[in-house]
């Protein structure tokens, strides 16, 4: 059976918590490597993973780890540019096609880093306050997903800029976001869903009415 993968697509629920073995820098790219106890067997030269919710591609693999390579631009706009050896990062494998979307559509490409601001008990949960740049909150929505180091989560509130998510133990426990603390930085990726239908409507110059919701299938005649 022939298995396919979105190269590029994750969904936003962690299979693995790794751990930096080490890191190479050079002049305009740094060399990675991650162990991890996801199946390296099926991990295979070319292939996607997400690292804290980045989209890298696999270099190498080894019997313990896998190797990427990541650019100076790539290190600029996320928190892997401040990665150091033994930190834990969150691991994700491009989305298979018959797979079922267990969380959201995630593209793997960071849009900036968040800096949490708030975190507080709530039962056996916890709430996290992350603030961003402004450019980024017209894209964040209450009871929208959005992505942090690359778990898909629930934003339970937002204003001015910075927004709620909560944390259930099991969470907590399957990823990094429970080891997280107040001034602790995040990769930022926002519902890509969000971003389409902004770019679809700057192209209607009269704006949204009945016309372009017939022609765009969101109401019949």
């Amino acid at each position: 059976m022939v298995t396919f993968v979105w190269k590029d697509m994750f969904t936003g629920i962690i299979e693995d918590i790794g751990e930096i073995l080490q890191i190479e820098r050079r002049s305009g790219i740094t060399r990675i490597r991650i162990k991890t106890n996801l199946p390296l067997k099926e991990i295979n030269q070319g292939d996607s993973i997400a690292v804290d919710g980045v989209c890298l591609t696999v270099t190498s693999t080894d019997s313990v780890s896998f190797y990427c390579d990541v650019s100076s631009e790539t290190e600029k706009i996320t928190t892997l540019g401040q990665k150091r050896k033994g930190e834990k990062v969150n691991l994700e494998r491009s989305l298979k096609v018959e797979g079922r979307l267990h969380g959201h559509l995630v593209t793997g490409h960071v849009e900036c880093v968040g800096i949490i601001v708030e975190k507080k008990s709530v039962g056996e949960s916890f709430q996290i306050g992350i603030s961003v740049p402004y450019d980024v909150v017209k894209y964040i929505v209450k009871k929208g997903s959005i992505a942090v180091d690359g778990i898909s989560l629930t934003v339970n509130d937002q204003s001015d800029n910075r927004f709620m998510v909560n944390i259930v133990p099991y969470t907590a426990s399957k990823t990094t976001i429970g080891m997280k603390k107040l001034g602790d930085k995040v990769n930022i990726e926002t519902d890509i869903l969000v971003k389409y239908i902004e770019r679809l409507i700057s192209f209607e110059k009269k704006g949204i009415d009945y016309d372009f919701l017939f022609r765009y299938g969101y109401i019949k005649g």
